[in-house]
């Protein structure tokens, strides 16, 4: 699995606990909660890829958290529900979860549902709130802010720029030719696109390179195109 941050709701600290050492083994960042108002808290702190959450629980309960988060985000949710709770298992799927485990839960049940979520959300592309930050050496793409930094400093770059230094850093490591580069940013053919990518490159060195003319980050390889090293 790629690396992913889960969001562990729930008013049992062995409960929360358990479940996190599972999930590290898989991988996985583990941010935990024990109510629904720390849940909203952590969410908007930290770039969640998916949640799991309690029904039962103070404060504010999972209906009324899922019924909160759906309201901005689309992030994939797994609600724990005791079998006494299936009226509240039901009510969960109708205010927007994605799905449900029921206590007591077999952790690699659980873990399977997780891993199934985040296929479903991110790998099959129909995960509309997904929040990526990669990091390079140093450069940092933020897709869910729109933003790029060097060393924390972030970098003013114009949609097309940033739309090229998108597509390189998600594809770290592999070149693209002009052309390629002009079809995916510029949604058009790449016919005699070398000037304008060109310029475009040229510019993003300018802002990103401490040294344009011996670049760190977005190489040339000639005769083939351009990458930005992993």
């Amino acid at each position: 699995m790629n690396h992913y941050s889960i969001l562990v709701v729930d008013d049992e600290k062995e409960i929360r606990d358990g479940i996190e050492i599972y999930l590290k083994n898989e991988g996985m960042t583990v941010i935990k909660a024990k109510d629904g108002i720390e849940a909203i808290e952590k969410l908007n702190e930290h770039v969640i890829h998916l949640i799991i959450l309690d029904i039962m629980m103070p404060r504010l309960d999972g209906i009324a958290t899922t019924f909160k988060i759906r309201e901005e985000k689309n992030i994939p949710i797994i609600i724990l529900s005791a079998k006494s709770e299936d009226m509240d298992k039901i009510l969960g799927l109708q205010v927007g979860a994605d799905d449900y485990v029921t206590k007591p839960f077999n952790p690699l049940e659980l873990i399977a549902r997780v891993k199934s979520q985040l296929r479903r959300y991110v790998t099959l592309g129909t995960y509309e709130g997904i929040e990526k930050v990669i990091h390079l050496n140093g450069l940092t793409l933020d897709q869910s802010a729109k933003e790029v930094t060097v060393d924390g400093e972030v970098v003013k770059l114009t949609p097309t720029e940033y739309k090229i230094v998108e597509l390189l850093m998600t594809n770290a490591g592999r070149v693209f030719s002009i052309n390629e580069i002009y079809e995916r940013v510029w949604k058009e053919p790449g016919f005699n696109a070398e000037n304008t990518v060109a310029v475009h490159i040229r510019k993003i060195r300018e802002k990103i390179e401490i040294n344009p003319k011996q670049p760190k980050y977005l190489k040339v390889v000639w005769g083939i195109g351009y990458k930005i090293e992993k």
